[in-house]
């Protein structure tokens, strides 16, 4: 699953209108998110229809007060692993809003600036499939190989970037497991 030009070989692209250019070029973060809509409903098209501005605020009560938000990931990955990609990973995608990162002794904030944003198809409380952990892992090694700066031991949760704000991608979310699949040599795990 190589990168190429920003887009992740195999994934299916749904460019979104919310990026822009990130001021340094830097790519060293991951940021693991998890998003249903509606809330706790998994399928359809309207986490798509979030990230490109086509949200109908009428489908859906809690629609209205999300449906003009401008934000987006680089990447959603559905419950059957598919990848779905709205923005370039060395462009600047709108996911982590305010944020900090300590960086070694500075503490950094701007996350957009510099990271990856990865959207899990999920609610922090069901578990999340095999499938989802396996493309996880395969996108993680691609973004790793690809941008050196990125290492391991810089991924991270909106939880732990936004701690009083955002609580995802939530307790559902083996670390351990994604770290086993991230380890493993296989081209199916």
């Amino acid at each position: 699953m190589p990168i190429h030009e920003g887009w992740l070989s195999g994934a299916r692209r749904v460019p979104s209108p919310n990026h822009n250019a990130r001021p340094e070029g830097e790519v060293s973060l991951l940021v693991l998110h998890s998003i249903s809509l509606p809330p706790g409903e998994f399928g359809g098209d309207d986490i798509e229809r979030l990230f490109t501005n086509r949200l109908d605020p009428d489908r859906h009560p809690f629609f209205a007060g999300i449906a003009g938000l401008r934000v987006s990931a680089h990447l959603l990955i559905r419950r059957d692993g598919e990848c779905v990609q709205f923005v370039p990973f060395h462009e600047r995608a709108w996911h982590a809003g305010r944020s900090r990162w300590r960086d070694g002794e500075v503490e950094r904030e701007g996350l957009n600036d510099f990271s990856v944003g990865i959207e899990l198809e999920g609610d922090e409380v069901s578990p999340y499939t095999a499938a989802q952990y396996a493309a996880l892992a395969r996108a993680t090694r691609a973004l790793l190989a690809g941008y050196p700066a990125m290492t391991a031991s810089r991924i991270t949760s909106h939880a732990r970037v936004a701690p009083l704000r955002k609580t995802d991608p939530g307790p559902a979310f083996d670390w351990a497991f994604f770290r086993q699949r991230l380890a493993a040599t296989d081209i199916f795990s």
